[in-house]
């Protein structure tokens, strides 16, 4: 189960995705959440099916990559649907005791379950073509406005790169704690929920220890190179927008407005 979880990683390529400006990236995902949740028809829910799939195709992601990340969401996909399937009031198709299911509740289960599976899969495509670096220079130039009301702009994308960064890491670390656990003996799977929680203490523990211990090495490490902010700082490799940033950003801007435009005629 922790190997399913590919939050953060990264898949080098040279495609036209992972040559996109990450702020491009940023913003086309933008319009992407935007227009999932604007969808409201089995047209629009079609665009947007269309318009991921375009996405995987031009990034060259394997079905298997974006299919092994919903794997430890797949309960809660799984729970919203059965949530909107039997108790969503309308017109009932079938009783079962106080369970029922009406049309209404098994379009607006099917229409959340392709909404968070889309998401989920849409967004990963931005952390496997954008680099943790990348993806942190094109947050930190999107929000630049922000730092005139003296929001510690650098600092934030900072972290959310360390974050993402180390997603992967602390995942290795709690396999590998794991195995060591069960080759002294230790149960993961029996017992009730309370002896299975009481069961992740000698995982967690050590985990913790391991974290603020990468830390305080990352910490010093920073200290050594004389980090001290993104005051002066430059770059290595600026951002340039490019003309594929600007076809890129119209289509997307067009699709959003089309499947915001048809919902709202009722198509």
């Amino acid at each position: 189960m922790l190997k399913d979880i590919t939050l953060g990683q990264y898949f080098p390529g040279n495609t036209v995705a992972h040559r996109l400006d990450p702020r491009t990236k940023l913003l086309l995902t933008l319009f992407y959440i935007v227009g999932l949740f604007a969808a409201d028809s089995v047209l629009t829910y079609g665009i947007m099916i269309l318009v991921f799939m375009g996405c995987a195709r031009v990034s060259r992601v394997g079905a298997r990559a974006l299919v092994r990340g919903l794997k430890p969401v797949l309960f809660i996909i799984l729970f919203t649907g059965i949530l909107n399937l039997f108790f969503t009031p309308g017109d009932d198709l079938f009783r079962f005791g106080v369970l029922h299911v009406s049309r209404q509740g098994l379009t607006m289960a099917v229409r959340m379950v392709l909404r968070i599976m889309l998401l989920i899969m849409g967004t990963f495509l931005l952390t496997y073509t954008t680099s943790p670096i990348r993806l942190t220079d094109g947050l930190e130039r999107l929000m630049g406005g922000l730092k005139k009301v003296r929001v510690p702009v650098h600092e934030l994308a900072m972290m959310m790169s360390i974050a993402l960064r180390f997603i992967p890491t602390l995942i290795e670390e709690t396999d590998k704690i794991m195995s060591a656990q069960k080759a002294r003996g230790a149960d993961f799977e029996s017992g009730n929920l309370f002896h299975k929680a009481k069961a992740l203490i000698p995982i967690l523990v050590p985990l913790f220890i391991s974290a603020f211990r990468r830390a305080d090495e990352l910490a010093v490490a920073m200290e050594c190179r004389c980090y001290h902010g993104g005051e002066g700082r430059t770059k290595l490799n600026p951002l340039k927008y490019a003309a594929r940033d600007a076809l890129a950003l119209l289509l997307g801007g067009i699709v959003t407005a089309g499947v915001i435009v048809l919902g709202r005629i009722g198509f």
